[in-house]
């Protein structure tokens, strides 16, 4: 996926704020954040949206969401809370198609979110 932001990203064409990396996920600060801690959670496998998403993906779906718990944990808001958040295609708000999972804390959430 030679056009794709996040794929850009994990190739090291461009350089995020990175702040977990392994093998299968990138998480990285975002650029534009809607909560004083605000991080994306990605797979380094390129999936469009959810709704692509497959039998073989399972595992790295669940690994979104435990990495995130761990930043939580590792950033000291887990106790207090945090929101994650994963939108799918334009009426739910996706902008880049390449599947991520937004970490948000450090303010009191609102329903609905923003």
């Amino acid at each position: 996926m030679t056009d794709c932001l996040f794929c850009k990203m994990i190739d090291g064409d461009i350089k995020p704020d990175t702040v977990y990396e392994d093998d299968d996920i990138l998480a990285f600060n975002d650029i534009s954040p809607q909560a004083p801690i605000h991080v994306l959670i990605i797979p380094k496998k390129h999936i469009s949206t959810l709704n692509d998403a497959d039998e073989s993906d399972i595992e790295v779906l669940g690994k979104l969401n435990r990495v995130a718990a761990e930043l939580a944990k590792k950033s000291g808001f887990s106790d207090q809370g945090y929101r994650v958040v994963m939108n799918c295609n334009d009426a739910g708000g996706q902008a880049v198609y390449h599947i991520h999972l937004h970490l948000l804390a450090g303010r009191q959430m609102t329903w609905p979110p923003g």
